[in-house]
């Protein structure tokens, strides 16, 4: 907002110019996700009720949220005041995901662990991700990875919007900057489409999705591994007594917040597999291997007979 002034005490007159700075802090919660190493799919991905086996399974970051997260952070060193929390699903162990965002810049985060939660499909996982977001409150800014690399769907950012009410982009591949416009505060994005791209301009609140080509998460901060390299959920927290139990006493922000179904005033019938009506079939690793090969030529008699040994071999059709 420009402000001008013009003095006319003296024989000359002048303007004296200035800017009033309006403050644009803003409350970003990034949606992250503690994923099963694809790389890494064995015998015993699966449970015998049909979900991810995780316990057998490498642990990793979504590699989506992380470009998610990154987008969040320079969004905060945008915009002075900003704050930036890291809400993810999951058994105790998810805390290592908040705890990676805490390293890299992150203030605060939220752990929803509940047995109830086990087993969620996209929509039961909307559901309780959105019942936080009410509990936490004022939120500025959602913002997630495009999708998980254990389902592939794309789904959950957009229910999540869904079941707030929300603005949402999807596909976007960077985030410009938030600004005023005649008192409403607005995102600008770049997204992709197809063919191309295009700049989208959304008013907030809002919830934004991104991709994998977005500009990648920068490194964890030393200093602030240090700091936060014992912050923990209570659920994780060591036994009274034993090797640094008192530091939880002197320095809250090593307490994780976790949070139940109850917690978030949760419907026990959406969460879970109690609200899943989708269920995993099977999981399997699949690995290819030529065993012979063929060389065909651009025959019309070649090319039906390829055909018709792909539908035989139900690799087609």
């Amino acid at each position: 907002m420009a402000v001008c002034i013009k003095n006319t005490t003296f024989a000359a007159d002048f303007e004296i110019s200035f800017t009033l700075l309006i403050n644009m802090a803003l409350k970003i919660v990034v949606l992250a996700k503690q994923v099963p190493d694809t790389r890494n799919v064995g015998k015993d991905a699966m449970t015998a009720e049909g979900t991810v086996n995780r316990a057998a399974l490498p642990a990793i970051f979504n590699p989506e949220d992380l470009n998610a997260l990154e987008q969040a952070l320079r969004l905060k060193e945008q915009n002075p005041g900003s704050t930036v929390g890291i809400l993810t699903m999951g058994p105790p162990r998810a805390g290592e995901i908040i705890r990676q965002g805490l390293y890299r810049g992150a203030d605060t985060g939220w752990l929803l662990t509940d047995r109830l939660f086990a087993g969620a499909d996209t929509l039961a996982t909307s559901y309780a991700l959105a019942t936080a977001i009410k509990k936490i409150g004022d939120v500025d800014i959602v913002i997630g990875g495009r999708q998980a690399i254990d389902g592939d769907t794309a789904q959950v950012g957009p229910q999540v919007a869904q079941k707030l009410g929300l603005n949402q982009v999807t596909y976007v591949e960077e985030v410009k900057e938030v600004k005023e416009v005649n008192g409403v505060k607005k995102v600008t994005v770049k997204r992709v489409i197809d063919g191309g791209v295009e700049t989208v301009e959304a008013p907030l609140p809002v919830v934004i999705t991104v991709n994998g080509s977005a500009a990648p998460c920068r490194p964890q901060n030393a200093k602030l591994v240090m700091k936060y390299k014992r912050a923990t959920c209570p659920m994780e927290r060591p036994a009274e007594g034993t090797a640094y139990d008192y530091l939880y006493d002197e320095r809250p922000e090593l307490t994780l917040n976790q949070w139940s179904v109850a917690d978030v005033d949760g419907d026990v019938n959406q969460c879970g597999l109690n609200g899943s009506p989708t269920k995993v079939k099977a999981i399997k690793n699949i690995v290819f291997q030529a065993k012979e090969s063929k060389t065909l030529t651009a025959s019309d008699a070649d090319i039906e007979g390829m055909i018709k040994e792909l539908l035989e071999e139900k690799i087609i059709g």
